[in-house]
């Protein structure tokens, strides 16, 4: 059955607000989220269709607008309703998180709160982690994507943002894609360059996290470069 033909108080969004959120299924936030279906295929069964592409709920996370738009049904702009509707509810969820954080004083801390911006990502990403001076929380940024190297990890942009945010520390960390975490050159070059530029700042240089697949290292943990 199509969707205009069932009854007002059985299509979603009005059992949305009849019965609250949490009482409607995930075929149906699926609906209101795509609001029509097409000329050829109906919502229902393209709701129908996305979930069984499937085994669970949480496999969305890894979804891409390409890979949603293949299934039958579904459009790049349909796909790209969706991707948005599950990015904007892990902001939601992570920035309250966030603003929740006491502080982060230890690798496996860091870890903890941030290792979500890296699941599923099939290249390296750059944060940095600026903390107050006494290391809570001020801010996350993605400063850098693709092959992390000395020319393309610009000191002045970490930097700048440190005092535009009145940081007194710096984390940096990023993921290695293959899943091993050991350090290449480049991470080493990049970690030394900015140690010393963190100390002319005096802005404090907490470590530099790489993570890999269930592994990580840390320059801090591993007595390399940032000692002392």
């Amino acid at each position: 059955m199509r969707l205009k033909k069932l009854p007002d108080g059985e299509k979603p969004r009005e059992r949305l607000l009849k019965y609250g959120k949490e009482n409607v299924s995930n075929e149906e936030l699926i609906e209101i989220i795509l609001k029509s279906g097409t000329k050829k295929i109906g919502i229902k069964d393209i709701s129908y269709n996305i979930l069984s592409s499937v085994n669970n709920i949480n496999e969305f996370k890894d979804f891409s607008v390409q890979s949603l738009s293949k299934i039958d049904g579904m459009s790049t702009i349909k796909a790209t309703e969706i991707i948005a509707a599950i990015e904007l509810g892990r902001r939601v969820y992570n920035e309250d998180k966030y603003n929740e954080l006491i502080n982060l004083t230890s690798p496996s801390s860091i870890i903890n709160y941030f290792h979500s911006l890296f699941m599923g990502k099939k290249q390296e990403l750059f944060y940095v982690i600026y903390l107050d001076n006494q290391k809570k929380f001020l801010e996350k940024k993605l400063l850098f994507m693709g092959t992390v190297n000395y020319s393309l990890v610009h000191p002045r942009e970490i930097f700048k943002e440190a005092y535009l945010l009145s940081a007194s520390y710096i984390v940096c960390i990023h993921n290695h894609p293959s899943g091993d975490a050991t350090p290449s050159m480049n991470d080493i070059e990049i970690t030394k360059m900015l140690k010393q530029i963190s100390d002319i700042h005096n802005i404090g240089f907490m470590d530099h996290i790489i993570i890999g697949k269930n592994n990580y290292y840390s320059f801090y943990e591993d007595n390399n470069i940032l000692a002392g």
